[in-house]
Formats: C-alpha cells, sequence, structure tokens
C-alpha cells in the first residue's frame, strides 16, 4: 500500500468539542448549534449525524473537521483498498457491523478507515483481536459504507442500496423495525437529498409561496408551490426520491419516519436567505407513498398593520369602532388561507398591550407577538381550547383571543367571557359574515345570547393584485359595467378597467401580492330583531345589506374599479359567498 502517515492517538485531551470547533471554523452558527444540540437530545445519535440529518452539513464536512479536532489524516476513496483485505483474528461480518475498513499492515500497526475514529471501544477491540497496534484514519461515512459493501457483503446481503434494490416505499414493516428505520435514515442522510430538500425549501423566498407540496405519484414526486394563493407546477422529481425526501423532511420536523401508514404533524424552523422561516409540516399516507405539504411561515413577510391589508377606508373605520369596544365578541370568517388570523394578529397590534391584558389561545402559535401572552393548545395533553379558556379567564384578562371556534364548549364560554366584560375575537370556518351566527346557533349558542354578545361579524378574501408593470388596460362597454355592478364604483365618465399581462417580475402570472377583500357585518338594531326572529343566513345578509354592508363581491369591484385587480380575479374568489 501507498507510504502511511506517522502514528498518530485518537486521544486530544486539548482538543475543542466538535460543536465549538465547527462555530470557531464558521462551519456553523451558534444557534445552528444550539438547535442540534436539542435535537441530539431528542434523537440520542453523535452531534454529526445529527447535523447532517438537519441539513446543517454535509457527512463530507463532519468527516474534515473531524479529522482536525482528533488531527487524524482523513482517507478519501482513492486510498481505500481495491480488494478485500484478510486480517488475522477479525472476520468481515465485524468489519461491516462496526463499519471499519482495513487500509494496510506495517511494522506492527493496523491502519483502518472509521467514521467514528473516536470510538476508543472499537479501537480496544481491534488491538485485542489483533495483536497489533491501531491507528485510524477518518472516513467520509457514506463513501465508507458503500466500499464495504462493495468489499466485504456477501451477494443478497445488500440493504437494497444497489441494484435491483427495493423501493423502501413497498417495504412492509412493523413498528420498531430498527433495520427499516436506519436504513431511511440513510437515504435521508445523503447529500443529493439534503441538496434536494433545501433547494426546494429555499425556493420559496424568490417565489413568494405560502405552501410546498411534495406529491408522490406512479411517475414521480411532483413538486408544487402554492403562489398568492394558486398552485403552481414546480418540477418533478424521480420516482425513487420520494422516500428520501419524506424522510428527510420528518427528520427535519422531528417525526417519526418509521411511521407511514399514519398522517404526522411537526414544525420545521430554518433561515433562507436571511429570512427566519417557519414551516408547519403535515404527512398523509397515499397510494403511492407519502404526500407532505409544508406551510410557510415567513416571520420577516407579516404585515401587523391593519391599514397595509387591503381595507377600504369606510369598512375600516367600522372594524376599528368595533376592536375598540370594552366587550363582546368580534368574528372573522373565510375559508382556510384566507388571511384571518393575520386579520387577528394586525387588530391585536393595534391595542395597547401595555395598559390592557391581551391573552391568546392558538392551535398553532404561528407569530409571536410582543406584550401579548400567548398559549398553545396541546390537545395531547388536554390543554384543548375549552380548557385553556378557562384556565384564561381566571388570570384577568382585558381581550381574548381564540384562534378557532371549533366546537359547542369552546362557543359557549367565548359567550359567557363576552357577557361578563371581556372583547372575544375569534374565527370561523364560514363563507359569508352572516353565515356566521347561523353556525353560532348550529354550535348551541342561544340566539337572545347572540344578540347579547356578538358585535360584529368581517368576512374576508386574499385577492391576487396585478403586477403593476405589466398590467393591460380594456375599455368597458356601459352595458357590462352595468351587468357586472362595476358601474356604480368606476369613478365619473371612466371606463376603463385592467386585465393580467405577464412579465418576468410577477413570473409571468400578470399578479404580484394579494390584498384582501371584505363584507363587514355590524349587529345594529334590525340585526338583533331578525335573529330573535329566527331568521335564516339568507335573511340575515339582505339585513345587513339594507344597513349598508357592501358584499365580498361589491368591495371586490372597488378594487377592480381602482385596477389594484382584475375581474377574473374577483370572480374566481368570490365564488363561495353562500351558506346554503
Amino acid at each position: 500500500m501507498a507510504s502511511l502517515p506517522p502514528a498518530t492517538t485518537t486521544t486530544t485531551p486539548s482538543a475543542p468539542r466538535l460543536g465549538e470547533l465547527l462555530v470557531r471554523l464558521n462551519r456553523l452558527s451558534v444557534r445552528d448549534l444550539e438547535q442540534a444540540l436539542a435535537a441530539q437530545g431528542e434523537i440520542g445519535d453523535l452531534l454529526g449525524r445529527v447535523l447532517v440529518r438537519l441539513g446543517l452539513l454535509t457527512e463530507t464536512d463532519i468527516a474534515r473537521v473531524l479529522s482536525v479536532q482528533l488531527r487524524l489524516k482523513l482517507a478519501k476513496t482513492e486510498d481505500f483498498p481495491k480488494a478485500p483485505m484478510q486480517v488475522p483474528g477479525i472476520e468481515p461480518d465485524y468489519l461491516l457491523a462496526h463499519s471499519v475498513l482495513p487500509l494496510g499492515i506495517e511494522d506492527g500497526k493496523l491502519y483502518v478507515a472509521m467514521a467514528t475514529p473516536q470510538d476508543e471501544f472499537t479501537i480496544k477491540a481491534l488491538r485485542l483481536a489483533t495483536g497489533l497496534r491501531i491507528r485510524p484514519r477518518v472516513a467520509v461515512e457514506g463513501e465508507l459504507r458503500a466500499a464495504l459493501e462493495h468489499l466485504y457483503a456477501q451477494p443478497g446481503e445488500s440493504d437494497g442500496d444497489g441494484d435491483g434494490g427495493e423501493d423502501p416505499a413497498s417495504f412492509d414493516f412493523a413498528d420498531g423495525d430498527s433495520e427499516f428505520v436506519e436504513h431511511l435514515k440513510d437515504l435521508a442522510s445523503e447529500a443529493p437529498v439534503i441538496r434536494f430538500v433545501n433547494q426546494i425549501i429555499a425556493k420559496v423566498i424568490d417565489l413568494r409561496a405560502s405552501d410546498i407540496h411534495l406529491e408522490p405519484f406512479e411517475d414521480g414526486l411532483h413538486v408544487r408551490y402554492r403562489i398568492d394563493g394558486v398552485l403552481q407546477e414546480a418540477e418533478k422529481a424521480d420516482a425513487s426520491l420520494a422516500a428520501a425526501a419524506t424522510s428527510r423532511i420528518k427528520l427535519m420536523a422531528h417525526l417519526n419516519i418509521a411511521e407511514r401508514r399514519l398522517p404526522q404533524d411537526g414544525r420545521i424552523k430554518n433561515r433562507v436567505q436571511g429570512h427566519e422561516l417557519d414551516l408547519r409540516v403535515s404527512t398523509l399516507p397515499t397510494v403511492h407513498g407519502e404526500s407532505v405539504v409544508m406551510r410557510v411561515l415567513d416571520r420577516a413577510s407579516i404585515r401587523l398593520q391593519l391599514e397595509d391589508m387591503g381595507f377600504s377606508p369606510d369598512t375600516l373605520e367600522r372594524y376599528r369602532a368595533l376592536i375598540e369596544r370594552p366587550h363582546g365578541i368580534l368574528l372573522v370568517t373565510g375559508p382556510t388561507g384566507s388571511g384571518k388570523t393575520t386579520t387577528l394578529y394586525a387588530s391585536l397590534a393595534k391595542l395597547n398591550a401595555g395598559a390592557l391584558k391581551i391573552l391568546t389561545v392558538e392551535d398553532p402559535v404561528e407569530y409571536q407577538l410582543s406584550g401579548i401572552n400567548q398559549v398553545q393548545v396541546q390537545a395531547q395533553i388536554g390543554m384543548s381550547f375549552a380548557n385553556a379558556l378557562r384556565s384564561i379567564l381566571r388570570q384577568d384578562p382585558d381581550i381574548i383571543m381564540i384562534g378557532e371556534m371549533r366546537d359547542t364548549e369552546t362557543a359557549q364560554i367565548a359567550v359567557q367571557s363576552a357577557l361578563t366584560g371581556h372583547l372575544v375575537l375569534s374565527t370561523l370556518h364560514t363563507n359569508t359574515a352572516a353565515g356566521a351566527i347561523t353556525r353560532l346557533e348550529d354550535m348551541g349558542v342561544e340566539r337572545y345570547l347572540i344578540t347579547s354578545s356578538v358585535n360584529g361579524v368581517i368576512s374576508q378574501r386574499l385577492l391576487r393584485r396585478l403586477c403593476p408593470q405589466c398590467r393591460k388596460p380594456v375599455a368597458l362597454a356601459a352595458s357590462a359595467m352595468q351587468k357586472t355592478g362595476l358601474a356604480r364604483f368606476m369613478p365619473p365618465g371612466a371606463n376603463t378597467a385592467y386585465v393580467a399581462g405577464g412579465c418576468a417580475a410577477c413570473k409571468h402570472t400578470g399578479y404580484l401580492g394579494r390584498t384582501s377583500i371584505h363584507e363587514l357585518f355590524v349587529m345594529d338594531a334590525a340585526a338583533h330583531e331578525a335573529i330573535l326572529g329566527g331568521a335564516d343566513a339568507t335573511t340575515l345578509h339582505n339585513v345587513a345589506r339594507r344597513g349598508g354592508m357592501l358584499t365580498l363581491y361589491e368591495d371586490g369591484l372597488r378594487k377592480v374599479a381602482a385596477g389594484i385587480s382584475s375581474m377574473e380575479e374577483v370572480l374566481r374568489v368570490t365564488q363561495d359567498q353562500s351558506d346554503a
């Protein structure tokens, strides 16, 4: 074999810890090290392997820094033997099980490549078995494993990484199958998988995406991004990458990678291009593997100013009057992804947290607000919305925000809180503002309690803005403006609206960013009378219209008249204006 390095030892008393050395060499930030140490406490593995699983470093990075830390030479693939080397006293099975690759024997010394040369027990066992002095070198774990399997594994013993190996998605396994779990971890720790997942996540900043969808199908792994509320196809990866990419994401989110039969939820905290990203991860088993959706929460992009959220001046003035009331319930309604929570956050930010005790109950806490006490729901330990609310009322709050009214018990506690002098803000999943009243009735809240406690309901949607660089003006006929209702909101004598174009700035979609449209139902005497009379959602909607409420569609027409959005976009977003 080639000339070997001078004898070295694996123990260096003055050597810094691996994490400290990585920080000192600017390979890792202090914050990333703290995250990795926390993950290590849960996973229970070596720090280097944890760093690789989290995507913070590659196996090659770890091997290079280990060689500096332990003052050992780095064994490269060209240093590996081309044929199996027989070492007296050591069986091939032992080499495979302990990831030890013999490199050569010289002057009573056995030189070996190891991914963990700091393992004194293996070093001692080798010395006792061979009678030789052991001189380890550091090797990249993936390269070492591949070389050992090539040289020492018997045909048919491969774990599926070689040619003709099984797709991990097809494995049938029981809970606790450690070999299968290790196989998934190995797949997820390979550099191409880490690079692929990191690239997917990094794109959300440039694309301004709110969600990442990874969907396995027979023809490959489809990656789609939700941009300004619309799903767009991005790329398609090879189907063989699906299991590895899913395992990688589950490791990052601290999920159980062995459990692929049940849905799981987790969270990833990541820094991309200077942005602190929180990714809410959801996995769902499908016939072709696990579908993964990551909801992107970009702390830098959240707007907590009501004035910046697309409110029309008259709607904003009436809404402010509602949040400034000392008690009662204010509801925000709309489908998932319509910005309800952001509106509530902006409302709380408008209130004086220094003079008021503000408490929130959320599932999950999406953004942390200064001066506001936020409580995370944890259903697995009995910390439900209802149970949290009972405790919150003993905390002497002035204002309570409930992330969502999901059940009768929560709704009834909210009503009682409003009646006892608290301002309660919450969300409901209804399509119209008036529909929230009938939903409360369906949840068992008596009509007289609704009229006594509810101050108002605001329904909202997110509307894509036309790209200012490529929007195109179109002249509208008077009949068309009358038919659509646009004539009512157009400036006198004007007949120009805008449609989407397409340019590099908006990725050729014609739209850039989003604004919101609203319909605000303020509870007045006429509404109280209608509710007590048993009116349905349609009747209540008409009562609110007579009281001056503009519908979502009409508020959208105001955005069209102002050139902010297009008629096509308003129609797309307001198609669901019915709670029938």
